[in-house]
């Protein structure tokens, strides 16, 4: 591994980001034996005018900087004045804050790499009518400022890098991550082809369930979305019915994948169909953002009657307060791999191995399963008491 570093290290949290951000820093000193007053993350503001503008300023210097910008488009959760009305800042707004830090920057950064964990306007992925390509026009903007990289996470569609075919795309999975908070907030669950199969809410997820049931050995069932493409609503074509297609599931625990929970119509139609219908033990779901968008009753109805146990979601994107003491929520915190990723891309390393976790995963089963017969072999051992 090098040891020389491509340039001198900064990070930048945008608006919403800062205690990520933070923690990312945290991990940064430690591995790098800093300590007092150091610290990596730059002072940097988007102020607004009374009229709803703003601008960006940077109160240290970026030249020869290796600079990673950490932004949330979906933080509905910050707001800035607009004619004296309080306004939650939109994923438009995040973008134009973006912009303006890359710009304060002004060219005198050696490298900027974006971290944005989900890709701004990556639902508008292809061309299905007379309709704008957002996330490619984005991405191609981005690289016009000088963007050398751009680092997401479980991206709807990946092929949108095909918008910038010679610069650095890298689409970051959360496997690993989702795994590990699941055996942790699940001791008992028994990750095997006997007792356990992956879910795939609908045909586009597929994907992200192969490489799942490939890393943990197990089966796969998928639901196909049958919709109404007479209609819109909400700009979309509304689902008429899920039909599931795969093995008998009555008695298995399953995990329904994919890359986000939007109001969670979708993912809660499966979850009572995979329950009432396909007598399933447990439904979990691995999404990595969750949005939640028509807010959290539903959900709770769902898990009072037992319909949902428990949703894993990351910290990649703003989450409301509440929803941390929800009996069925766990967080997966990312901000120690997204340390890993920046670490190893300001050594001018390759992240190959991060985004390849399938020994991890392994070892991780392993040990999962070693304490699994542990408490078994205690079960018997307190029986015969």
């Amino acid at each position: 591994m090098k040891e020389s570093l491509y340039g001198e290290l900064t990070v930048i949290g945008m608006k919403g980001c800062e205690k990520f951000a933070e923690r990312v820093d945290y991990y940064l000193k430690e591995w790098r034996r800093h300590g007092g007053e150091d610290t990596y993350l730059a002072h940097a503001e988007c102020p607004r005018f009374g009229s709803g503008e703003g601008k960006a300023i940077i109160q240290e210097s970026m030249r020869g900087q290796d600079v990673y910008i950490i932004c949330d488009m979906f933080n509905y959760g910050v707001s800035y004045k607009l004619h004296d009305m309080i306004v939650p800042m939109s994923p438009d707004d995040h973008y134009a804050d973006l912009k303006r830090i890359i710009a304060a920057i002004g060219g005198k950064a050696r490298r900027i790499t974006v971290i944005m964990p989900m890709l701004y306007e990556g639902r508008q992925h292809k061309r299905t009518a007379r309709e704008s390509l957002d996330c490619a026009m984005m991405l191609q903007e981005l690289v016009r400022m000088g963007v050398s990289n751009i680092i997401t996470f479980d991206a709807h569609d990946p092929r949108v890098a095909n918008a910038i075919p010679l610069s650095g795309f890298d689409n970051v999975m959360p496997n690993y991550q989702m795994i590990k908070a699941l055996v942790r907030a699940v001791p008992d669950v028994v990750i095997d082809p006997m007792h356990t199969v992956m879910i795939s809410p609908d045909e586009g997820a597929m994907s992200r369930c192969i490489a799942y049931s490939s890393s943990l050995g197990l089966d796969i069932g998928m639901f196909y979305k049958r919709r109404d493409y007479s209609t819109i609503v909400n700009g979309k074509n509304p689902i008429l019915e899920h039909k599931y297609l795969g093995q008998d599931l009555e008695g298995k625990d399953v995990i329904i994948v994919d890359d986000m929970i939007s109001s969670g119509g979708s993912l809660l139609d499966v979850a009572t169909q995979l329950k009432t219908i396909y007598k399933a033990k447990r439904v979990f779901n691995f999404a990595t953002f969750g949005l939640f968008t028509d807010g959290f009753k539903e959900f709770d109805e769902a898990y009072e009657k037992g319909i949902i146990d428990k949703i894993f979601t990351t910290n990649l994107v703003y989450r409301k307060p509440e929803i941390f003491k929800k009996p069925w929520y766990v967080e997966v915190n990312m901000c120690k791999y997204v340390s890993y990723i920046i670490d190893t891309l300001n050594h001018d390393n390759t992240i190959s191995e991060l985004l390849k976790p399938d020994k991890r995963i392994a070892a991780l089963l392993e040990k999962h399963k070693a304490e699994l017969a542990e408490q078994g072999q205690m079960a018997i051992k307190f029986e015969n008491l």
